[in-house]
């Protein structure tokens, strides 16, 4: 009887214990209480907001995108804002012109018929002093995507004459002559005279004379006879050609190219830069 007793008593114990043991066991593996929900550790508190993350890189994306279309548009293709009246009809108010900065990069130069963005300083305009360069910088960065209008010294103009032509105006029916060979100027706006100005100018080597297609209403080569720079534009101050309209969206076009220079050899006779008249508004 003390036996089984004895053997009775300690199979009760044996299974208590395994009781106890598997209690334990299944309390580590599913922690109970305020522990279990809410999770405790250095990497879960250090976790930034998914939507934080989201911006962040938006952010980024964004501004290597500006940079990118700043460089693109500083070496290869720039927009300009045509602000005046003065190339109708080839380009109206408003449209935005793409301007191949690599036209004339590896050796070609601007041929008469071109339509060429330039800088004028020094010959259309006078240099003037450095205004606020954050402004400026800001200006230059929207004038580059083509938000804004260009500085007031970049014009828009098409090439007449190139270096050593003789560009005079005009012959008895009216019209131009480069190298003595009367230009029919189809680009020119309807109604207007090829110039209201008479000139007669041998262009000097490495410069440029330049006009307006809406010849009434352009400030050009022939407003500036006489003075600093002769009304010529320095090669080397062209931006470049003007190859595209890209907006608005019913004008996409390339800039009709012209054969009205096809005729026009180039000048073998000798002269000095003429003008006569006053000053063209």
């Amino acid at each position: 009887m003390d036996t089984e007793a004895q053997h009775t008593e300690r199979d009760r114990s044996s299974g208590e214990e395994e009781r106890s043991r598997s209690a334990r066991v299944s309390g580590a593996e599913t922690p109970q209480g305020p522990e279990a929900e809410t999770p405790q550790g250095p990497g879960v508190e250090a976790d930034e907001p998914s939507g934080f993350l989201t911006w962040r890189r938006t952010g980024v994306i964004g501004l290597a995108c500006v940079a990118f279309l700043l460089l693109f548009s500083h070496f290869v293709l720039q927009p300009f804002l045509v602000p005046s009246s003065s190339m109708e009809p080839t380009l109206q108010v408003g449209d935005r012109i793409l301007v191949n900065k690599l036209a004339y990069r590896f050796g070609s130069e601007p041929r008469r018929g071109d339509v060429v963005v330039f800088d004028g300083t020094g010959s259309f305009v006078e240099e003037e002093p450095a205004g606020n360069p954050v402004t400026g910088l800001l200006h230059d960065a929207a004038a580059a995507l083509g938000l804004a209008e260009p500085d007031e010294t970049d014009f828009v103009k098409r090439v007449i004459g190139t270096g050593g032509d003789r560009v005079v105006c005009c012959d008895k029916d009216g019209r131009i002559t480069v190298n003595g060979v009367p230009v029919r100027e189809q680009y020119v706006m309807l109604g207007d005279q090829p110039s209201s100005v008479p000139f007669d100018i041998v262009v000097p080597d490495g410069t440029l004379w330049v006009m307006g297609d809406h010849r009434s209403q352009s400030s050009d080569s022939r407003d500036h006879l006489g003075r600093p720079g002769g009304g010529v534009v320095p090669v080397d101050k062209v931006i470049g050609r003007a190859d595209w309209i890209g907006w608005p969206s019913g004008r996409w076009s390339t800039v009709p190219e012209t054969d009205a220079f096809a005729a026009v050899p180039q000048w073998t006779g000798g002269g000095h830069a003429t003008g006569h008249g006053p000053g063209h508004g």
